[in-house]
């Protein structure tokens, strides 16, 4: 290792490479930014792309002459996100990255990993402890927690889902320091150990600057009648994400009066589903499917306002599309119901919360702020402005940096 450069291992199993359209930036930036602030860089990552469902091609020269090393770890992949075989791939996957960390012995000077998945993340923890250096942790779901919201059979959910727990309380005894995407998954390790540790929250946020680019880049090419109020959902369409209640309720907006249309950009298992019941409702709603962050954030920006619609069971604190939706600056509409995040809408003013499940209260929301659009600037400048401060990664991760600088 070189004396002057701390080599840092950043793992993480679901990250947006080189030229890739889908995926999180949230550990790339990481690493970027980590070779800027002085340190070598390993980005250990799969072969497998997860969005795709598909393997990589690592001979790609997209993955070559970065700033920083990327190691991809083989694991034989899976094709739906709910699935057994993707508890096996995992499997694979993990026993890959103990192999690479056995082969390059002491290299590293800390290990910075996600989690989850729960075995990835207990190899790191187990290797760095083994070698005497720091662990962090970087929580973004909770596992099994968010498992229990797809299926919770008494007794049959525990047997299934202990080696997940297991997995995880190792993973919080063993860290050296938290990173949470939200202040509850900070402080969930505590629940697992008695000594204290470094924690900090950091959103997922997004570069401002790749934002703003894109709404440049492409806002000209979206057409928008006059005085018609766009309501917009980013993300996918699945489980935790409750589409059906916003459809319900732009259903319900259509009998009075207002001129309003629900885009829905995003794409996932249950979009079949639910274009049907639109038809079936004749709601006002445009399903645009995936588009590539550019062209997202245009039509973000061209929209009115933006929701954040979540099933009651949900378990999700600060979901990754928050800071787009802040940077687009309009309100937005929460109906999830973590306590962190309602909090932060009603203290922050940048919208209101509603109830979930509850289309007539969604409608009523959405009806209120359509029919006022003073109402709607003013919660907008708040939303860019909590976007600034707390979602853009080029200010909030160097809160990371400051964590491994001391633990190092």
């Amino acid at each position: 290792m070189n004396s002057t450069r701390k080599k840092i291992a950043v793992v993480t199993m679901g990250v947006k490479l080189g030229d890739e359209t889908r995926g999180y930036t949230r550990f790339r930036f990481l690493s970027e930014l980590l070779v800027r602030e002085g340190f070598e860089v390993d980005l250990i990552t799969s072969s497998f792309q997860h969005w795709d469902k598909a393997p990589r091609d690592t001979s790609r020269s997209c993955y070559r002459d970065l700033p920083y090393s990327i190691v991809f770890i083989d694991e034989p992949g899976y094709k739906k996100n709910l699935d057994l075989s993707r508890i096996k791939s995992h499997a694979v996957a993990a026993k890959n990255l103990r192999s690479h960390f056995d082969e390059h012995g002491s290299e590293y000077a800390l290990v910075y990993a996600e989690i989850p998945p729960n075995d990835v993340a207990r190899v790191c923890a187990e290797y760095a402890h083994e070698q005497g250096i720091p662990f962090v942790a970087d929580i973004n779901d909770l596992w099994p927690e968010a498992m229990r919201m797809v299926v919770n059979v008494p007794l049959v959910s525990d047997i299934a889902f202990y080696p997940f727990a297991r997995d995880a309380k190792r993973v919080y005894t063993l860290l050296s320091g938290a990173v949470g995407t939200s202040d509850e998954y900070a402080m969930r390790p505590a629940q697992d150990r008695s000594e204290p540790y470094p924690k900090t929250t950091v959103y997922v946020g997004n570069v401002l600057a790749d934002f703003d680019a894109g709404v440049a880049e492409h806002r000209s090419e979206i057409e928008k009648p006059e005085g018609e109020v766009w309501i917009v959902y980013a993300g996918t369409l699945g489980a935790s994400y409750d589409l059906s209640t916003l459809i319900e309720a732009a259903s319900l907006l259509e009998k009075t009066g207002v001129a309003a249309r629900v885009k829905i950009l995003g794409d996932g298992p249950d979009r079949k589903k639910l274009e049907e019941l639109a038809s079936e409702l004749a709601a006002p709603v445009d399903f645009l499917g995936y588009m590539d962050y550019p062209h997202m954030a245009a039509y973000l920006d061209a929209s009115d306002i933006t929701v954040n619609s979540l099933v009651k069971s949900a378990v999700q604190s600060i979901v990754t599309k928050i800071g787009d939706y802040l940077a687009s600056g309009h309100p937005l509409i929460n109906t999830g119901t973590s306590p962190e995040f309602r909090n932060l809408v009603s203290e922050s003013g940048f919208g209101v919360n509603v109830e979930a499940e509850n289309a007539e209260a969604l409608a009523e929301a959405i009806e209120r702020l359509a029919v006022n659009p003073s109402l709607r600037k003013i919660m907008g400048a708040k939303a860019r402005a909590v976007a600034e401060s707390e979602f853009d990664q080029s200010r909030s991760y160097l809160r990371i940096v400051d964590m491994i600088r001391k633990l190092i």
